[in-house]
């Protein structure tokens, strides 16, 4: 146990600076932080001084991993789920208000980037990686989906890579992201204090920048760019293991590792996340977190999301039991009524009309 705070703020000179402060948990997202950066982020917006925002991680391992998990898991299982649905409201209102600043917003990454950490740093108009740089939404492994806005940017890369990100859940490294324009700027890592501190002294964001960009490095999972997009242009999660299959007996593979790491995962997260990334694409931004929001209220109804957490993160012992077990029981009705509005329990954002 710490008393160290969770998250930290500092206006230094012309920057502000959020610091995730929790690294023995790999800088997962409390309500706690989301709310602390949400009241700092609405503050430095109008604050004359302050020109740019940067966010980072504390620690070596990770920018950060994702949502507080463990909480939600425990919320459900003292009867009170409904709780989860304060942190993700609250959580999508602060990932609207990072896409809509009016200011420059770096994060700063080096180390793992999961669901949550994507949320507060892929939405600003800077992301720098570091060496150790490593993006994934893996939450089709936990009975959950892409959310946090994933459901927008996702299906909008190039290649139909983000369905294979959110299909598989597998990670990348920065040069593969930059290529996929997930990550805009590839910075060594030792340099981000000095960015920093050019940054609080007043300098341009681009003026920092552009003295410090380096290549990108290897993006080895653009060798497969071609197998991606064959295979993930499949209007169903069917359609793409056969596509995966078909390349998969001609020898290839990426397409047999590809559809078997799919098929470890949950069948109605993956249709769900596949239905959920056809919408996001042909909605703006707000209503593809409305959608999402749709979406986990049912899901804390449900049984995937807990025992996706019991089998990965409580017990450890990698065996999920997913209910229903198989694709062909996950029925069109049954992942379309995720989607239902939810009438006066709608997600609202600040300035609209319930």
């Amino acid at each position: 146990m710490t008393d160290d705070p969770e998250i930290l703020i500092e206006s230094r000179g012309h920057l502000g600076l959020i610091t995730l402060n929790r690294p023995d948990a790999l800088n997962a997202l409390t309500l706690g932080m989301v709310r602390v950066m949400r009241d700092a982020l609405e503050r430095w917006a109008i604050e004359p001084k302050i020109a740019s925002i940067a966010i980072r991680g504390a620690g070596s391992k990770a920018f950060c991993a994702g949502g507080d998990i463990l909480t939600l898991y425990a919320q459900k299982q003292d009867g009170q789920a409904e709780k989860s649905l304060v942190f993700w409201a609250e959580e999508y209102a602060l990932n609207r208000i990072i896409k809509r600043f009016p200011k420059p917003y770096l994060a700063l990454i080096d180390g793992i980037v999961m669901g949550g950490g994507v949320g507060v740093s892929i939405h600003g108009s800077h992301r720098i990686a570091g060496e150790r740089f490593q993006f994934a939404m893996p939450e089709v492994g936990i009975g959950f989906f892409p959310d946090v806005g994933a459901t927008y940017v996702l299906p909008r890369l190039p290649w139909r890579f983000g369905y294979y990100l959110a299909l598989t859940g597998m990670r990348i490294g920065r040069g593969t992201a930059a290529a996929l324009g997930i990550a805009t700027h590839c910075v060594p890592a030792s340099r981000f204090d000095a960015i920093l501190d050019r940054l609080a002294a007043g300098e341009p964001t681009h003026r920092v920048l552009v003295g410090e960009v380096v290549a990108h490095g290897e993006a080895p999972e653009l060798a497969h760019a071609g197998t991606v997009a064959q295979s993930f242009g499949g209007e169903t999660v069917e359609a793409i293991l056969a596509a995966l299959d078909d390349l998969a007996a001609k020898g290839v593979a990426f397409a047999a590792e590809t559809a078997a790491q799919m098929r470890l995962k949950s069948p109605t997260s993956l249709k769900l996340a596949l239905a959920a990334l056809r919408q996001g694409r042909e909605v703006e931004f707000e209503k593809a977190l409305q959608l999402e929001y749709r979406i986990c209220r049912r899901i804390i109804e449900g049984h995937e999301f807990y025992e996706g957490i019991r089998a990965q993160v409580i017990d450890k012992d990698r065996k999920p039991r997913w209910q229903p077990e198989t694709l062909a029981n996950v029925t069109d009705d049954a992942v379309g009524a995720y989607f239902m509005e939810l009438g006066k329990d709608e997600l609202v954002f600040d300035g609209e009309a319930r």
